[in-house]
């Protein structure tokens, strides 16, 4: 056994690299090739000292949510006005068809009864808070089996904080 130990750590290792690469160029796809969506931000929560700069971010179309009338996993279905902000359209448990004018953000509830759509939190160079503070979207980009990926903060003109 000892003598395929060492072959068997470097097959794990192989596999976790080729899995964690599969991981990253699955999100490079959607950077590149998914919709940009603007989620409008509910009140922020101020940032966090002990984690270094990052704004904790809450967003419109997860609020005023019964979550125990909708699944623990889904499907938020939004659609989007003219100027590229979602607006909530129901939930749904299923990545199922649907209306040519929307859009599919996967999501769980959270252990304090929260719809999370994976991209709550928003990390930014230490310094460069006061910039962000007034931004007023979240800007995603989706695929259309609902994943999705936060590309950045937006302004109330709807323009990338940069």
């Amino acid at each position: 056994m000892k003598k395929y130990s060492g072959y068997i750590i470097l097959g794990n290792l192989i596999l976790f690299l080729g899995l964690f690469i599969n991981a990253v160029v699955q999100k490079e796809d959607i950077i590149d090739e998914g919709q940009l969506i603007l989620l409008e931000l509910a009140p922020v929560d101020p940032r966090s000292l002990m984690q270094g700069d990052y704004m904790q971010l809450n967003y419109m179309v997860s609020g005023d949510v019964i979550v125990n009338r909708i699944p623990k996993r889904g499907y938020c279905v939004v659609t989007l006005d003219s100027d590229g902000v979602a607006k909530r359209d129901r939930f749904q448990k299923k990545n199922a068809l649907k209306n040519e004018n929307e859009y599919l953000i996967e999501y769980t509830v959270g252990e304090w009864n929260t719809v999370q759509i994976g991209a709550e939190s928003y990390f930014f160079q230490e310094g460069e808070g006061e910039k962000y503070a007034e931004a007023k979207y979240g800007g995603v980009k989706v695929d259309e089996k609902g994943n999705s990926v936060l590309v950045g903060l937006y302004d109330s003109d709807r323009k990338k904080i940069e």
